[in-house]
């Protein structure tokens, strides 16, 4: 059944882990919409400093610094939002950590960590807007995954595992609301983005990461999300990697298992010598403060969204020349 577009302008957008990457475009994204964007991180300095862009874009902003594994500050992050703007049309749980190496070489609190954040804290902002959405019949709930919540990421156990949990729960969520008919669980699923979730994480492989050449913006991530504020759906994948390993994984799970895991041990064999790092997991520091990681920058690459819509074009262009040339053919047979 068709549905109007939502109305973004003057709506209000909750959004953890806005100091940077994803969370950060997504709010310069939803305020030049027009929405009210309320800021949730750590680092309430940065949150200061997205808050000034964000009204330089036609948006108004609430810094309420969060550590979202604190159930109770997050309620408060829902409460101030309501009490400011007059309820809640969006809420987006993007904040996520993660470890890379192998899992025993890791301190268990960091695995612990990861789940704390990328799964409670989405839980703990699912519980805190909920009553909200409820008592006004209406909002949208938006949870950023990731590839690793489609298919298993070998060297970041934790992750995967704080991913596919995500997943289930929103899932679970939105079959649960199937009854509320203005009230939408959604979730997104990127394919590698160039954020500075490489220098937050941790790692302890003892080698540099790289995460290779096909790297989408975080810009692409925050206009899928305006997408589906405005259209909602229960999954979106933002790049054409992240929806090819689901289609693998789900016809050929061992196969898929296999293929990954013996790339990923090479990569890991082969890459250089690197210290071991907790980045932000435990607590905040200040590198990584923009949208970009600085990937496609240092490689001096195109974005893969770039890449992606050239290829498209390409093998469009190629179809149009073959199907041109058969019905050529066929005229002068």
């Amino acid at each position: 059944m068709f549905r109007p577009a939502r109305e973004i302008a003057n709506a209000t957008v909750v959004i953890t882990g806005a100091s940077s990457g994803i969370g950060r475009a997504a709010a310069l994204a939803f305020a030049r919409a027009g929405a009210n964007v309320v800021l949730a991180a750590r680092r309430a300095d940065l949150l200061d400093e997205v808050a000034r862009e964000c009204h330089d874009l036609g948006g108004r902003a609430l810094v309420c610094p969060t550590d979202v594994t604190d159930v109770e500050a997050v309620r408060q992050l829902a409460a101030a939002a309501e009490a400011e703007f007059g309820g809640i049309e969006v809420w987006i749980n993007n904040a996520g950590v993660g470890v890379f190496g192998p899992y025993q070489d890791a301190d268990i609190a960091l695995h612990r960590r990861t789940i704390e954040v990328n799964l409670l804290g989405a839980m703990h902002g699912a519980w805190a807007v909920l009553p909200i959405f409820k008592r006004q019949r209406r909002g949208v709930l938006i949870s950023t995954n990731s590839l690793g919540g489609w298919a298993p990421t070998p060297f970041a156990a934790a992750y995967t595992a704080s991913k596919f949990g995500l997943r289930g729960f929103t899932a679970s969520l939105r079959q649960e609301l199937a009854a509320h008919e203005d009230i939408h669980v959604c979730a997104v699923f990127p394919a590698m983005v160039d954020t500075p979730g490489f220098v937050h994480g941790a790692n302890m492989s003892g080698r540099t990461l790289d995460p290779g050449p096909l790297l989408y913006r975080s810009e692409d991530v925050a206009d899928a999300m305006v997408r589906l504020a405005r259209h909602p759906r229960g999954e979106v994948a933002v790049g054409w990697p992240a929806r090819a390993g689901q289609i693998a994984y789900n016809l050929s799970p061992r196969t898929t298992e296999m293929v990954v895991g013996a790339v990923m041990r090479r990569l890991v064999s082969r890459a250089g010598a690197a210290p071991l790092q907790e980045g932000a997991m435990l607590v905040p520091i200040p590198e990584g403060r923009g949208t970009s990681g600085g990937w496609l920058d240092r490689k001096g690459l195109p974005p893969a969204g770039r890449i992606s819509t050239g290829l498209a074009i390409g093998l469009g262009a190629l179809g149009l020349a073959a199907g041109l040339a058969i019905a050529s053919r066929r005229r002068r047979a």
